[in-house]
């Protein structure tokens, strides 16, 4: 965190995790242009998961779990192709999983379960771990 906040132009990973954060997702983390991993989880971050997160072109690791989030999983979040993990799962999210997230060729880790509103079919290019909608490829 400290490096980031010492030099945001250069800022690939930030890791603020298990820190009792509250509020929203600032959609200025967008700003973050060389930002690859964004790790927020273990937190009480709440609102909606901003579209502002689909903007990262080298993104590679995106969790946001064990937070209050809430409202549908943004589309936006199709546009990070270089994905590779993604883990939303403890939030309170709802609605359908986007279809764009088939377009997450690299991606090999989703994790979505424990979201009681959410509903629809994990992307094909994803295994399923377990009979619930928690899943890891291999």
């Amino acid at each position: 965190y400290q490096s980031c906040m010492a030099s945001p132009s250069n800022c690939t990973k930030l890791h603020i995790n298990m820190l009792q954060l509250t509020g929203t997702i600032p959609s200025e983390l967008a700003l973050l242009t060389m930002l690859t991993w964004l790790d927020v989880d273990q937190n009480r971050l709440s609102g909606t998961i901003p579209t502002e997160l689909g903007s990262y072109s080298n993104h590679t690791y995106l969790c946001l779990r064990d937070n209050r989030l809430t409202g549908t999983i943004p589309t936006e979040l199709g546009k990070l192709t270089s994905l590779t993990y993604l883990r939303m799962f403890g939030n309170r999210l709802s609605g359908s999983i986007p279809s764009e997230l088939a377009a997450l060729t690299h991606l090999n880790t989703l994790v979505v379960c424990t979201n009681a509103g959410l509903c629809g079919d994990i992307p094909a290019n994803v295994t399923i771990e377990d009979g619930g909608w928690c899943s890891s490829g291999a």
